[in-house]
């Protein structure tokens, strides 16, 4: 019998200063069985990076030609595709060709910089691929606000960014691996 998706629901207040966006978002966010809270609260920080009233959720995990998130526009072409995690170079090559933008935000620690000193060099051609890595104390803070049921607020201001849950408050610091250094 296959397990099924554990269902989290999430208020998500974002308040980005940089873009002028201050929204109110209801989630409900599908957690593949073989997924971590560490993964789905970095599912969730790039969904408030990148928040848009278009910006949505893929299917998940167990499918492989969509994103964990995407933005897409009027015609239904992928403007914005959002992995999280260690994707293969197959597959960011082909989000590269699928999407005007590609978004990678790895995590995991040290694994995460071995992922990127085995297909970063191959990877340099792709001018719109922008990759960015969570601290593990990051990812593994964030992980800890992961409730059934969250109320999150998201800060954005001047390159700082703060996720909080009203009791605790995670300062995020997104390190650069490669893309310009203006975008998240």
């Amino acid at each position: 019998m296959a397990l099924k998706a554990t269902i989290f629901k999430a208020e998500l207040q974002v308040s980005d200063m940089e873009r002028n966006y201050y929204h109110d978002h209801a989630l409900t966010i599908a957690r593949h069985p073989s997924e971590t809270d560490e993964r789905m609260m970095a599912r969730l920080l790039a969904f408030a990076l990148h928040a848009d009233a278009a910006l949505s959720f893929g299917r998940g995990l167990s499918t492989d030609d969509e994103p964990d998130l995407w933005h897409k526009d009027l015609t239904g072409a992928i403007d914005v595709w959002i992995d999280v995690g260690l994707p293969d170079e197959k597959s960011i090559r082909k989000a590269c060709g699928r999407a005007n933008q590609v978004f990678i935000y790895s995590y995991g620690g040290r694994s995460a910089e071995l992922w990127w000193e085995q297909i970063g060099g191959k990877l340099q051609g792709q001018e719109n691929l922008t990759v960015r890595q969570l601290p593990l104390a990051t990812s593994l803070a964030l992980a800890k606000l992961a409730k059934r049921s969250m109320r999150l607020q998201c800060t954005i201001q001047e390159g700082e960014i703060w996720f909080s849950d009203g009791a605790e408050t995670v300062h995020v610091e997104l390190e650069r691996v490669t893309g310009p250094a203006n975008s998240r």
